[in-house]
């Protein structure tokens, strides 16, 4: 009799955690080479308006929920406003004023930190002593890491008008992702992630064609090799997967635990460019990269929170608990 290896939950979940840190660290420079070339709400707009439907065919294909509740439209529009629409348009833009090093900094600092706070005011999660500490070590090894060569000069009005936007795109889609979380009682995570994408999306887009400049001049495409290239990779492993991963985190571990893939995802972007572009790593980088996996590791190993609310096992997803 062969032998069969199975993976717990929690290892499934730790494994899920790695993809999402790889695929979301890589994206800052696909979003800066998009809103370099195209209409920033029109690049965003359309990535997410195909990414949700590609997922409600695909559910309608294998037969399963499409449509949600009438009970559930409001909040699910609501969160798609704040998750995909606002979020989106003000990261775009953000990146016409700063560069991606300083918007990684930014969100990475902020994610964590704004998905804790509502996750708290909203009476999900009940802070502690351990998560402070872990929040604390991150944000230290964040400014170690990306610090000295983000920050250093003076900043001027674009930069500070880039960061604000940032840090305003962190609290709307941490207060979306928080306001998620009831929703998974009945939703299943792809259910959910298509059509918050739809929805963010196709409201997006309709802004943008109405109101951005270029953008209906934009439909016809010539957008250049690079910008295509940087919207399949958003749009793929970045829209699709990454979104249904983050969502099922979310719904097993609490929004501020599964937030800390913004301390790792700095990471991984500076191994990468070590890996693949020659990039030197300074005795800081080294350091700022063990805070940040310290306090990773300080949240990862048991849950970082006692959810007040459990979510139920969503229909035609196998429950990860």
């Amino acid at each position: 009799m062969g032998l069969r290896l199975t993976a717990s939950p929690a290892a499934r979940e730790r494994a899920l955690f790695g993809v999402l840190c790889l695929v979301w660290g890589t994206t800052w420079m696909a979003l800066k080479i998009g809103a370099m070339a195209v209409p920033p709400g029109l690049f965003a707009g359309t990535r997410w308006t195909v990414a949700g439907l590609i997922l409600l065919l695909w559910r309608r294909a294998r037969g399963q929920p499409v449509r949600p509740g009438m009970r559930l439209l409001r909040r699910l529009v609501l969160v798609a406003v704040l998750m995909i629409s606002v979020n989106a348009v003000l990261n775009q833009y953000s990146l016409l004023f700063v560069g991606s090093g300083l918007a990684a900094v930014v969100n990475a600092a902020m994610t964590p930190l704004s998905l804790l706070g509502f996750s708290v005011a909203l009476g999900q999660e009940r802070f502690s002593a351990r998560q402070a500490a872990a929040m604390v070590l991150g944000v230290c090894g964040i400014l170690m890491l990306f610090g000295p060569g983000a920050l250093s000069g003076r900043m001027d009005a674009g930069t500070a008008l880039g960061a604000g936007g940032l840090v305003v795109g962190c609290l709307t889609y941490s207060a979306g992702s928080v306001l998620s979380r009831p929703l998974m009682r009945t939703l299943a995570p792809a259910q959910l992630a298509a059509m918050t994408n739809f929805f963010g999306g196709a409201i997006l887009l309709a802004a943008s064609l109405l109101f951005e400049p270029g953008a209906r001049a934009a439909l016809d495409g010539n957008w250049g090799l690079a910008a295509w290239g940087a919207w399949l990779f958003l749009l793929f492993p970045g829209s699709l997967g990454a979104t249904i991963i983050y969502f099922v985190l979310v719904r097993s571990w609490g929004a501020s635990r599964a937030g800390i893939y913004a301390f790792v995802s700095p990471v991984v972007a500076v191994l990468l460019g070590i890996l693949v572009l020659g990039e030197s790593l300074h005795a800081t980088d080294a350091a700022g990269m063990l805070l940040m996996l310290a306090a990773a590791g300080l949240i990862l190993r048991r849950p970082s929170a006692v959810p007040v609310v459990q979510p139920q096992s969503c229909p035609g997803v196998v429950s990860s608990r």
